[in-house]
C-alpha cells in the first residue's frame, strides 16, 4: 500500500511523537512523518489494476503517479501477487524517500500454520522480488486468535533473527477482520513487546477500536495502518442500504435511518464532504492513533480524489460527533472481504 505525507510542519502537534519507537532504526524526516503522522494515506498495491484488464505498464504507471502526488509508502504482500511490479516501478526511486512494507501468510492453503524456515523463505522472496536488501516493516499476515501463540512463538523469534541481519527494519503483525469482528488477536498481541506495527479495521461504522485498541497503541508507541475504511459499505449506495436494514432489524441502530433515502446524506454538505468516500477517508486520517490510512486503486482518477480527500481537513465536529453517537457501539460492521486474493490463495491461507 502507499503512503502520502505532507510537510511535518503542518501536522497536528504531537502527530510524530508517539511513534518514536518505530523511528529508533535510521528513518530519514520524511519516512517518520509518513509512517507517524495522522496526515498520512496509503495505497494498496493489493490491485493496482492487475487481474482486471490492466497491465504491468498500466500499474507501474499508476505508482509512478503516486509518488509524484506525494506518497511514500507502500503495503504489498506476498499473497498481493504485486511485489515484483512494484519492485520494478520502484527501480531508479531513492530509498530514503520511501517506506516500504510487506506480509507473509502464516498459513499453508489447507490451513495449518506454516512451519518458520517456511515464513523466513517468504521474507527472502519478497525482498528479491521488490528488489531490496532490508524491508522497512514486515508483516505475519491475516493472523487469528487461534494461530497467535504459534505465531508467538515459532514464526517471531525466526524474524527478529532476521532482523539481528538487517533484513527488516520493523515487525507487525495484521488482523483478520471479517473473522474476528472483535479484534480479540490485536487485544491478546498488545500485551506482548515485540510488535512495533499492526494493521487493522476502522471506519465510520466500525469505530471499536477507538475503545479498545488505540489507547495502546498510542501509550505503546505502535504504528497502526488502517484497512477497511471505505469499501463497498461507502462506494455502492445498495451496500450501505442493505447494511443499515439488517442494523435496524436486529435493534441495533434506530428505525428511522431504514427510511431515509439517504442515511448518511448529513455528511455531505457545503463545509462538510463532498461525498461519502471523501468522509470515510477524512474521518479516519484525523483519528487520534491512526498513523497510515490505506486505500487501494487501480485507476488514476480515483488514486487522485483519495490522495486530495486525505489532504484535507477534518470533518465537521458536529458531523463527526453524530457518526460516534450513531455507530460509536457497532463492531464488525461491514468487514467483508473477497473470496481470494489476487494470486488465488484461499484467504484461510492468507
Amino acid at each position: 500500500m502507499w503512503n502520502l505525507c505532507t510537510d511535518p510542519r503542518s501536522h497536528q502537534a504531537g502527530g510524530t511523537e508517539h511513534l518514536a519507537s518505530l523511528c529508533s532504526t535510521p528513518f530519514s524526516a520524511e519516512q517518520v512523518c509518513a509512517f507517524r503522522s495522522p496526515a498520512l494515506a496509503a495505497v494498496a498495491t493489493a490491485g493496482l489494476g492487475l487481474g482486471v484488464g490492466k497491465s504491468d505498464a498500466d500499474a507501474i504507471s499508476l505508482v509512478r503517479l503516486a509518488l509524484d502526488l506525494g506518497v511514500n509508502f507502500f503495503d504489498t504482500a506476498e499473497a498481493y501477487g504485486t511485489e515484483d511490479v512494484l519492485g520494478r516501478a520502484l527501480i531508479g526511486v531513492s530509498r530514503e524517500r520511501l517506506v516500504i512494507s510487506s506480509k507473509s501468510r502464516i498459513l499453508d492453503p489447507n490451513g495449518k500454520p506454516l512451519p518458520r524456515d517456511t515464513v523466513v523463505s517468504n521474507l527472502e522472496q519478497s525482498l528479491r522480488r521488490l528488489g531490496l536488501e532490508r524491508i522497512d516493516v514486515f508483516q505475519l499476515h491475516a493472523v487469528q486468535l487461534k494461530h497467535y501463540d504459534y505465531v508467538l512463538s515459532e514464526l517471531v523469534p525466526a524474524l527478529q533473527q532476521q532482523r539481528q541481519q538487517g533484513k527488516i527494519g520493523h515487525l507487525g503483525i495484521s488482523e483478520t477482520p471479517p473473522r474476528d469482528p472483535e479484534q480479540a488477536m490485536l487485544t491478546r498481541a498488545l500485551d506482548d513487546s515485540c510488535w512495533e506495527v499492526m494493521m487493522l479495521a476502522f471506519h465510520m461504522m466500525n469505530q471499536g477500536p477507538r475503545d479498545t485498541i488505540f489507547p495502546r497503541t498510542l501509550a505503546r508507541g505502535i504504528g497502526t495502518l488502517l484497512m477497511f475504511v471505505v469499501r463497498n459499505i461507502f462506494s455502492r449506495a445498495d451496500a450501505l442500504r442493505d447494511t443499515i436494514g439488517q442494523l435496524v432489524r436486529k435493534g441495533e441502530l434506530p428505525e428511522a435511518l431504514q427510511h431515509e433515502s439517504d442515511p448518511l446524506g448529513f455528511l455531505i454538505h457545503e463545509g462538510g464532504a463532498s461525498s461519502l468516500t471523501d468522509a470515510a477517508y477524512r474521518f479516519a486520517r484525523h483519528e487520534p492513533g491512526a498513523d497510515v490510512v490505506l486505500f487501494g486503486t487501480g485507476d488514476q482518477h480515483h488514486l487522485r480524489r483519495n490522495v486530495e480527500s486525505l489532504l484535507r481537513p477534518p470533518l465537521p465536529v458536529r458531523d463527526c460527533d453524530r457518526l460516534r453517537s450513531l455507530f460509536g457501539r457497532l463492531r464488525g460492521v461491514g468487514l467483508v472481504s473477497p473470496e481470494q486474493t489476487t494470486t488465488g490463495i484461499p484467504l484461510q491461507s492468507v
